[in-house]
């Protein structure tokens, strides 16, 4: 940790889930995605608290309940037409802390002791890297545009010799407030990434993923 500056966390989430109705509160391993993420941020010893930024006033009184910190969103930035750098900015505008820790709720297998990691990180690496990020490590073989993008159909190496691609997860990531603010994006200009094992960076979309997510945390995470 660096002396005066104050860390927090965010839970973005709103209303007004399009693919899974109410993903964020609908019963979830028996309780809801957006409660298994406050509970876990609040368990992180080294974060000056977890703001719920939202526009529903379900999810505040939620968020009161456990402990966080309600923030209520202006409803424009709460829309599917608005821009997401733009929210990214909003979200980091009605933050009280020098350094923001983002976590979507939509990922709940990701782990304490990684939500840890990547704090620690952020803070050992501040000097070279701007942000600390999340990623699933990709190792398939991709084409775009007819053409293989990273490998050589005619020297074809083994899947696990191809050159990693990183896929970013948005489950954990660690920024200044002012980078936040500048990129428009919880990502810095020289972000230092962080893979994650398995399904643990699994991110929910729609009713599939859900379904799935839910069996992997009852399996892997509950206890």
């Amino acid at each position: 940790m660096i002396k005066g500056k104050s860390i927090k966390a965010i839970i973005p989430v709103r209303a007004g889930s399009e693919r899974v109705k109410n993903k964020n509160i609908k019963p979830f391993a028996g309780n809801s995605l957006l409660e298994i993420k406050i509970k876990q941020l609040l368990k992180i010893k080294s974060l000056d608290g977890v703001i719920v930024n939202t526009d529903s006033e379900e999810m505040l009184k939620i968020a009161k309940k456990m402990g966080a910190i309600g923030i209520k969103r202006d409803s424009y930035y709460a829309t599917s037409s608005v821009s997401i750098n733009e929210v990214y900015v909003n979200l980091a505008q009605n933050c009280d802390s020098d350094i923001i820790l983002f976590a979507d709720a939509t990922n709940p297998l990701i782990t304490d002791e990684t939500v840890k990691i990547v704090i620690d990180k952020y803070f050992q690496n501040i000097k070279t890297y701007d942000s600390c990020n999340t990623v699933d490590k990709v190792k398939l073989f991709m084409w775009k545009d007819g053409k293989p993008l990273n490998y050589d159909e005619t020297n074809k190496p083994r899947s696990q010799d191809l050159p990693p691609i990183f896929s970013i997860n948005a489950a954990i990531n660690v920024i200044a407030k002012d980078i936040m603010i500048k990129q428009r994006s919880f990502i810095g200009a020289k972000p230092l990434f962080v893979p994650v094992e398995n399904f643990e960076g699994f991110d929910i979309d729609d009713e599939l993923d859900f379904e799935f997510a839910e069996f992997m945390y009852k399996k892997y995470r509950m206890n």
